[in-house]
């Protein structure tokens, strides 16, 4: 095991535990974004994101689970940039800076894989 393994496990925690975190909400009260989205969206995406962020925190499935990640981050960096008209540092709230980190991540995910410490390459 090298040392990259150890770097996979830590980028892979910590990016499980962000989608578990942002997609509980959107499960536990889907109307707070049905707002913005329509009625199933929030839903759907919080599924996605928790089912994602689990499997990634375990190592499973890590590069499908990266492509949902992918998927869900551009839409989001789409809307804060196009829609919203939010700046890459904003003042009053979150600017796009931190999508941009994450997709980044899930990109380097994507491209190399779970590492040694996961259910992945127990299995494959």
């Amino acid at each position: 095991m090298a040392l990259e393994d150890y770097g996979l496990l830590v980028l892979r925690i910590v990016l499980g535990i962000i989608f578990l975190y942002h997609g509980y909400p959107k499960i536990k009260n889907p109307e707070l974004m049905a707002q913005t989205f329509g009625n199933a969206f929030p839903l759907i995406l919080g599924l996605f994101e928790v089912t994602a962020g689990f499997l990634t925190v375990i190592g499973l499935y890590t590069q499908f689970a990266a492509i949902a990640f992918i998927i869900v981050i551009t839409g989001a960096l789409y809307y804060k940039i196009t829609k919203w008209k939010i700046s890459f540092f904003a003042q009053n709230t979150t600017g796009w800076e931190f999508d941009l980190l994450i997709l980044a991540a899930s990109i380097a995910l994507l491209f190399l894989g779970a590492g040694a410490y996961s259910v992945d390459f127990t299995l494959f």
